[in-house]
């Protein structure tokens, strides 16, 4: 497995709107994409998350559950 840093930059005022999904619907994750643990700093509107898969492709079907609220910046860990 390789290990991804995913950083999301929330989209402006939408930090809310962000948490009130991911309490209602969880993390929409595919099978074969693993959440392993997150930083939020609320003050930057960013939140950093560690995560790891097989296939690099997953975050595709990931990310367009959250493309409307979230920019994303994944990059392999090395």
């Amino acid at each position: 497995m390789r290990k991804y840093m995913v950083t999301e930059r929330y989209k402006a005022g939408c930090f809310d709107k962000v948490y009130e999904r991911f309490n209602s619907s969880g993390r929409f994750l595919p099978e074969g994409l693993f959440y392993l643990n997150s930083w939020v700093n609320k003050e930057r509107n960013v939140c950093y998350q560690l995560m790891e898969t097989t296939n690099v492709c997953l975050f595709e079907a990931w990310t367009k559950h959250w493309a409307d609220l979230v920019e994303f910046e994944i990059c392999p860990i090395d």
